[in-house]
């Protein structure tokens, strides 16, 4: 297995170490933008998504540990947190630039129906997930961990999640 620099891209099969993480919380997050001409409306909410998303960013005890950014009419965004505890903080923390743009939102916008927001937490206990990635440049929950070869016991889905059913029919090597 190799890492083509200029690309970034690791030849191979590679898996997710999460050392000694117990859970890994996945949060998808976004805004819609409803009405596109009311710009007074959405306008604000995208600027502060993107205050938020620098401030996370430069703080490395934020719990972040990676994120990504899908842009358009309804914007995406994937993030990958050390725990649970550590993203509700940062949602409920006066410090921080979420509470203000939250309580912003509320007198702003509130039900006006021009701008949605929404965001879906799942923490998952770290036994209970696995991923793999094949010739991908370092990427999701890949990105968000350490990325190891997918060998020996780390080369199959049930294996990586501790699952020892034997009753599955095997599936062709790589």
């Amino acid at each position: 297995m190799t890492e083509r620099p200029e690309s970034g891209i690791r030849n191979g099969r590679y898996c997710a170490d999460l050392g000694d993480r117990t859970e890994i919380v996945v949060f998808l997050t976004g805004m819609r933008i409803n009405h596109p001409l009311r710009i007074r409306k959405w306008w604000p909410v995208f600027r502060a998504m993107g205050g938020m998303l620098r401030e996370l960013s430069a703080r490395p005890d934020s719990g972040l540990l990676k994120l990504y950014v899908w842009p358009g009419r309804t914007v995406l965004v994937l993030q990958y947190w050390e725990s649970f505890a550590k993203l509700d903080g940062f949602a409920r923390s006066v410090q921080q630039a979420h509470l203000p743009a939250w309580r912003a939102f509320n007198t702003a916008v509130a039900d006006s129906g021009d701008v949605g927001i929404w965001h879906e937490t799942y923490a998952v206990p770290a036994d209970r997930l696995e991923a793999i990635h094949n010739n991908m440049p370092p990427f999701g929950l890949l990105a968000a961990t350490t990325a190891v070869p997918a060998t020996g016991s780390r080369r199959t889905a049930k294996n990586r999640m501790g699952i020892t059913d034997d009753d599955s029919p095997d599936v062709p090597a790589y």
